[in-house]
């Protein structure tokens, strides 16, 4: 029982299932065909390094071995938190739009990190300092990598997307916007993507322009393509949508805004996660994405920026380890990235996120994105089963891709109600409210949706637990009228 200010809160104990392998009752496995599909491989750039579940060779092998099991299951051994009961009901997790869960490789490093050598970076010629400084800009590489930047000068870290799209609309945006200029979004961003552009344009006298949705509950591609005219300096855009989990044509968005001297920062907390991303291939000026989505640890995130912008930015924070000098009446400053991480970075936070995208990357993000186009299809048509259920977004066909996500309403349900009792009643974790998004939720009509969305760790089986739970939660709602 814990108090706070005169309410009590009092949590439900945690049950752990077997963490080796959790199964549904219709799948058998026998333990060693599970450490054959999941066993591991260290990686040799360092000793500390997190080990990959699935290789390329193994992924294949462990596929024809074990037949019809899915990627969730073969993964869910990896994730500890996953195995464990929430009020007295296997936890079912799908918020994962909100945060993804870690895998024992990624907590493994950061336990490396603070048990073996915990020290702070750039700044010792000590061991410790050393090595957590290679670590470190290791991380940053293989965010580098796996985004396909053309080097890893080209990744800033922040604490999150949040801070790296500020630090886009304050040092870029503040240097380079002036009255009229014009910042062309969407109304399905994230507050994230508009809240710092409202603020800059207060400051600058640009004009910040909205393009709507067509009728398939889609940001009207062509519309936004007839908005970019020599007016328009910045488009600023997700990749996936949190809420219609609807996919914009990136590459065509850059090329139009680049037509005409603008820029293009691209909100890819969505994509990253889940599908093979490629800033160069995008063409993209900014992107922008956070570690927790990703499985790894939260208050770490990245904005990439093409090196020609980064060098001509000034710096958005002042202080330790982003100078070059300092004198009493002036100071110099360092070159890109250490301009922008002003201060002692989140060291361990890094290493981590180095850590999940080896593990993503030991799993394949094209196999990861092939799978989560199963679930979401399987998702949507069997959330359209519900009786009265109102689907946000795209209806998934041959041409039209859903990333594996639904927001929702049920008609006369309050989504914070269905929520409340999944939780306490089934164990079934999903989000209700308006997912940083009132503008599109406005739009679309209410006031608030429920969003239940996948990683690759999900399971058809946990559609069908979430399916289940929801049909007896209406029911159990619709008794009381």
């Amino acid at each position: 029982m814990m108090m706070m200010e005169g309410v009590a809160l009092k949590f439900p104990p945690l049950k752990l299932f077997n963490p080796n392998f959790p199964t549904s009752p219709a799948t058998t496995v026998t333990p060693s065909l599970a450490r054959f599909a999941l066993r591991s491989f260290s990686s040799s750039s360092s000793s500390c390094s997190a080990s990959l579940p699935i290789s390329a060779t193994a992924g294949k092998e462990a596929d024809s071995a074990l037949g019809t099991l899915s990627l969730g299951h073969l993964t869910r051994p990896d994730f500890p938190i996953l195995h464990q009961e929430v009020n007295g009901s296997k936890l079912v997790y799908l918020d994962n739009a909100a945060t993804s869960q870690k895998p024992h490789q990624v907590l493994k490093a950061l336990q490396s990190y603070y048990a073996g050598y915990n020290s702070n970076v750039h700044r010792g010629i000590h061991y410790l300092s050393a090595k957590a400084t290679d670590q470190y800009e290791l991380a940053r590489k293989k965010v580098a990598d796996f985004i396909n930047a053309e080097e890893s000068q080209e990744i800033v870290f922040t604490r999150n997307a949040t801070e790296a799209i500020n630090l886009v609309a304050y040092s870029w945006g503040i240097s380079n916007l002036k009255p009229g200029d014009e910042v062309l979004l969407t109304v399905a961003e994230h507050h994230s993507a508009i809240v710092p552009w409202q603020l800059v344009a207060q400051r600058t006298g640009a004009v910040l322009r909205f393009v709507d949705l067509d009728e398939n509950e889609v940001p009207e591609v062509e519309k936004l393509r007839e908005s970019i005219s020599r007016k328009t300096k910045l488009v600023v855009v997700h990749h996936v949508s949190n809420v219609l989990a609807s996919f914009l044509p990136i590459k065509h968005i850059a090329r139009w805004v680049h037509d005409v001297g603008g820029k293009i920062l691209v909100d890819a907390c969505q994509s990253v996660p889940h599908i093979v991303v490629d800033v160069q291939e995008l063409d993209a000026d900014f992107l922008v994405a956070s570690s927790h989505k990703m499985c790894g640890p939260t208050g770490i995130g990245f904005l990439y920026a093409k090196s020609d912008i980064l060098s001509a930015m000034p710096p958005f924070l002042g202080g330790g380890e982003m100078i070059s000098d300092v004198f009493l009446d002036h100071s110099t400053y360092a070159d890109p990235p250490s301009r922008f991480e002003a201060g002692t970075p989140a060291i361990g936070e890094a290493i981590g996120l180095g850590a999940a995208i080896d593990y993503l990357q030991g799993i394949g993000m094209q196999k990861i994105h092939d799978y989560e186009t199963e679930l979401a299809n399987y998702l949507y048509e069997s959330l359209s089963t519900i009786p009265n259920v109102r689907i946000y977004g795209p209806r998934p066909s041959e041409k039209v891709k859903r990333a594996a996500l639904c927001s929702f309403n049920v008609e006369d349900v309050h989504p914070t109600d269905l929520a409340t009792l999944l939780d306490q009643q089934h164990g079934v974790a999903i989000r209700s409210g308006h997912h940083c998004a009132q503008p599109l939720h406005r739009y679309l009509g209410v006031n608030a949706s429920a969003r239940a969305s996948l990683h690759f760790y999900n399971t058809k089986d946990d559609v069908d637990d979430f399916i289940n739970a929801l049909s007896e939660t209406v029911s159990f709602l619709n008794s009381f009228k």
